[in-house]
């Protein structure tokens, strides 16, 4: 996964010490910790979606100087030209709906003057992104390239066109149009719910898995989590819209949330890309942490995924048992049963190992 040095940013965006900084839905680039030792009697507002990118922002020194916003409310809370600049990297965002909406943002936040800087690399987009900022600024220009990377700037003036309404969080365009994705549905197929299952929807997104379980789990319980505090909030909103008094939505890296905990039932999709590259990583974490909340004797952990995906050395380095259940040429629906304990863990790990060298 390429990174990008957070020098260009810092030599590149100049910040005065007492300046209000706005860090739209970037806590984790390290530039946070450059721009905290610049702005000693400033302010740095962090419109944040992710809680471990806010975990990592706020273990800098200069703690003090940071305030939260929801990203997806930043908005919808605050008053605007309060911001002297603003900094968003491309590397941390989803989709280009959160960025068109954290450019809208930025020029609602902006005093007259304040200016943003965005930073991305050619493969990210930030050349039709720049466009963009354009197009949204009446202005733009062009502060660095190096090594595939730019940062862009525009500034908020008098010609700025500006809405006469705040602008509003693209729930819709963020969240697919409220569609369930092929994927979650093969896994509501094969998913076997008890009543009285006490249950976790890891990575919950707009909590399809968590009302699926919750309408059918009457007399136990669900709880769904997500790192992104925009699908929290819907996933509540939506449980609340149906009535469902046996769920709660908790923000949560992972299952840091719920780590005191212990499920029936744990079920996920979990994401595979981060930050605009393939990876096991979400899945291979979420797997080895659910392993050591489900209950010894019934619980059960369902995962689907890609088929290109290879989870099932994780899942039998952690369970006794694992089947594919469902799914189809695109998709495979995994289930895995009787947790092992940590050390039993280990070993299986060391077996598996063995077994696969055996192979080659």
């Amino acid at each position: 996964m390429r990174m990008l040095h957070p020098q260009l940013l810092a030599d590149n965006v100049p910040l005065h010490a007492e300046q209000r900084l706005l860090i739209l839905n970037s806590a984790a680039d390290p530039f946070v910790q450059v721009a905290a030792r610049q702005l000693s009697r400033g302010r740095i507002i962090l419109a944040e979606d992710n809680v471990g990118a806010l975990e990592q922002a706020y273990a800098v020194p200069a703690r003090s100087q940071l305030q939260h916003i929801p990203f997806h409310e930043y908005t919808r809370e605050t008053s605007p030209n309060t911001i002297d600049v603003a900094v968003m990297n491309l590397l941390y965002q989803p989709s280009k709906a959160w960025v068109y909406y954290g450019l809208e943002a930025a020029r609602y936040a902006l005093k007259p003057g304040g200016r943003l800087y965005v930073t991305g690399a050619k493969d990210r987009g930030i050349l039709s992104i720049a466009r963009r900022m354009r197009e949204y600024f009446g202005n733009l220009e062009t502060v660095e390239i190096s090594k595939g990377w730019r940062v862009v700037a525009a500034a908020k003036t008098a010609e700025t066109p500006l809405s006469a309404e705040p602008p509003a969080w693209p729930q819709r365009e963020v969240f697919a149009g409220g569609e369930l994705d092929e994927g979650t549905r093969l896994l509501l197929e094969s998913l076997e719910v008890y009543v009285t299952d006490v249950a976790l929807d890891l990575g919950c997104g707009a909590g399809y898995i968590g009302l699926h379980i919750a309408e059918r789990a009457r007399k136990g319980s669900v709880t769904l989590v997500d790192a992104s505090l925009a699908a929290v909030a819907l996933a509540q909103q939506r449980l609340q819209e149906k009535g469902l008094n046996n769920a709660q939505a908790l923000p949560s890296d992972a299952t840091s949330a719920v780590s005191g905990q212990r499920f029936s039932l744990i079920a996920t999709n979990p994401p595979f890309h981060v930050w605009g590259v393939n990876t096991k990583a979400v899945g291979e974490r979420f797997i080895r942490e659910s392993a050591r909340l489900l209950t010894p004797r019934r619980g059960r952990f369902y995962l689907v995924a890609n088929r290109f995906l290879k989870y099932e050395p994780v899942l039998e380095e952690c369970f006794e048992e694992v089947q594919e259940v469902g799914g189809n040429s695109r998709y495979k629906v995994l289930r895995a049963t009787s947790p092992l304990r940590p050390g039993r863990r280990s070993e299986r790990a060391d077996e598996l190992t063995q077994l696969y060298k055996g192979w080659r």
